[in-house]
């Protein structure tokens, strides 16, 4: 299934890629639906496991407005941000000569790393009101955009940690997602354990309470 649903996200990810001809808001927009796609495969719940388009301050009275937070157990939150712009990888994937496509996967790769110096400068841990994690997934919403970077560059994974930033892309980000969702689950269970433990003291105290009464009478 998550295989299926990749490929799906991947196809319908490209021919709008190629439709959208370098129209950087309605990539991001775009963006946003493939993750809204990936969130509503997860598992998790809006409002309850995680909320979109959340407005926060910084110390300096500064407004961010992260595109997902996601609630993790034990007071966590995880920011996923996916305004990656695709503009360079529409001509890379449109490209009709080597040199052209050597080119556009250069710039590709640019504004991956631009992106990635423009999220590492809004530290997000640091806004009030969340209680983040010390990095962001960056989200970057067309597989094969994902894969040509990495591929280009390799170095763009260790150096996007080193900012305390982790790329993701659709079916990465659905793996950690569902982690999450595991994660939550066994939070739950735990609670109700918890909470059945409690009961049954408090039973146990009261049924001996009684037979101490009984007893006494």
């Amino acid at each position: 299934n998550l295989k299926q649903l990749n490929e799906q996200m991947a196809r319908e990810a490209i021919n709008l890629t190629q439709a959208l001809k370098g129209d950087n808001k309605a990539q991001g927009n775009w963006g946003e639906v493939v993750l809204a796609r990936v969130l509503s495969e997860s598992g998790l719940r809006e409002g309850h496991e995680y909320q979109t388009q959340i407005s926060l301050e910084n110390e300096e009275g500064k407004r961010y407005q992260p595109d997902v937070v996601v609630r993790l157990p034990q007071e966590k939150d995880v920011v996923v941000d996916a305004k990656m712009s695709l503009v360079a990888y529409e001509r890379f994937f449109n490209a009709e000569t080597a040199a052209e496509q050597e080119l556009a996967l250069s710039e590709h790769v640019a504004s991956v790393r631009s992106h990635m110096r423009g999220l590492s400068r809004k530290d997000y841990h640091q806004l009030h009101g969340i209680r983040s994690l010390d990095y962001v997934l960056m989200f970057i919403p067309v597989e094969p955009a994902f894969q040509a970077a990495v591929e280009a560059d390799p170095s763009l994974i260790r150096d996007a940690m080193d900012q305390n930033i982790m790329l993701v892309s659709p079916t990465t980000l659905l793996v950690a997602l569902r982690t999450i969702n595991n994660l939550w689950r066994n939070e739950r269970q735990n609670q109700n354990a918890k909470q059945i433990a409690e009961r049954a003291g408090k039973l146990y105290d009261k049924l001996r309470l009684f037979v101490t009464d009984m007893e006494a009478v």
